[in-house]
């Protein structure tokens, strides 16, 4: 690496860890959303519906002929099961939505029960998977429906007695299905918060205090000085991501107490994480440059900010969309598109569907646009008008 460079990634990293307020203000919104999100504890419910054009398929063991009219009340699509540990592999694996198992003879047991012998009334057991909106939406329905059936028979069966081993997702299907749904939007605001609260000051905040021109005229390239600063903010932009980031991991798990307590990020491995640091890096770049660039035309930061503004909406809308679409695009035109990739790409990681190839398109492509940046930004170092519009 050039001297040049730095030489003005040096000063960029002096100015801010020796200014005591910048450096609280980027390490307190990771304790605050700790202390924030701890509090909310179980509030948070069931915040993702199912698409209104969505229709579950259930598997069944020994439908009765009492159900046989009853179930397709659900309006579900309701299918024989030829092999009923092939149906909860199948749940499991989120390939299938349900299975109820009806014991033999159900009807005539329900006929035959006397709720006043205190013995054991005949159990339906409804098998799904709760790191699957669809499967518990199902699971929800044709339960309702069953207790609705059992109270109009006086309570003679069950479903589901003793509530355990009836929710077939694993460990990994739960933290994968909450933090794909979560950590999306939040990392990449995170990263837009860190780099918007420093990139800003360092082009427009140098013109407004006429510093600028100082380094300017310093046989340092233009190019040099704009990758430096480039660099320099992104590392700072990334400690400021990190902290947030951590304190929204150690939060999770309180976060989601109401909804499940296996949510862990210890189920990812060095490679999700070593994945998720290139996106997550070839972001930050890409954010910085961006930021930068629209600094350069303002003249005091507080018109910067106003600049910058929309890249915030974009963010949050592209950060959004990572809710929906049931997992990572498998298409790798998407990877191609800058910042969209990464979500797509984060939303990979914590599901477990991350394309690998897609990783490497959206390094690529967050590059390509950050080299774009870079010269833009030095050809407008070089152009008096701008740097000296004051």
């Amino acid at each position: 690496m050039r001297s040049g460079i730095l030489t003005i990634m040096k000063k960029e990293l002096t100015r801010f860890f020796g200014d005591k307020r910048m450096v609280a203000g980027v390490l307190l919104p990771g304790i605050l959303v700790y202390i924030g999100y701890s509090f909310m504890g179980g509030a948070m419910g069931d915040a993702f519906g199912v698409d209104e054009d969505y229709t579950p398929t259930v598997q069944t063991v020994n439908l009765p002929e009492s159900m046989e009219a009853l179930l397709p009340q659900t309006g579900f699509t309701i299918i024989a099961a030829s092999d009923g540990e092939a149906a909860k592999e199948a749940v499991t694996a989120q390939e299938l939505d349900l299975l109820m198992e009806f014991p033999e003879g159900f009807d005539a047991d329900v006929a035959a029960y006397e709720v006043s012998s205190g013995g054991a009334a005949p159990n339906v057991e409804v098998y799904y998977n709760a790191a699957s909106t669809n499967s518990t939406f199902a699971y929800q329905t044709v339960v309702s429906l069953l207790d609705a059936y059992e109270g109009q028979m006086v309570n003679k069966f069950d479903v589901n007695a003793g509530g355990e081993g009836y929710d077939l997702a694993t460990a990994e299907d739960t933290t994968g299905f909450f933090f794909a749904m979560m950590m999306p939007l939040l990392l990449m605001m995170f990263l837009y918060s860190g780099c918007a609260a420093v990139a800003p000051e360092s082009i427009a905040g140098e013109k407004e205090r006429g510093t600028i021109a100082t380094m300017l005229i310093t046989p340092i390239r233009r190019s040099d000085v704009a990758l430096g600063k480039i660099l320099a903010l992104a590392l700072i932009a990334i400690i400021s991501a990190a902290s947030s980031t951590v304190g929204t991991v150690l939060a999770l798990p309180k976060m989601m107490g109401g909804v499940t307590d296996e949510v862990s990020a210890d189920i990812y491995g060095v490679q999700d994480y070593l994945l998720l640091a290139a996106v997550i890096f070839s972001t930050v770049l890409l954010l910085v440059t961006v930021i930068s660039v629209l600094s350069a035309f303002a003249r005091t930061v507080k018109e910067a900010q106003t600049y910058v503004m929309p890249v915030m909406l974009l963010v949050m809308g592209l950060g959004i969309t990572g809710m929906f679409g049931g997992g990572a695009s498998q298409e790798l035109a998407g990877y191609c598109i800058p910042l969209y990739n990464s979500v797509q790409c984060m939303v990979g990681v914590f599901s477990f569907s991350v394309l690998p190839v897609g990783v490497a398109a959206t390094v690529g492509a967050n590059a390509v646009v950050t080299i774009l940046g870079v010269v833009a930004l030095a050809r407008m170092f070089n152009s008096e008008k701008i740097i000296f519009s004051r």
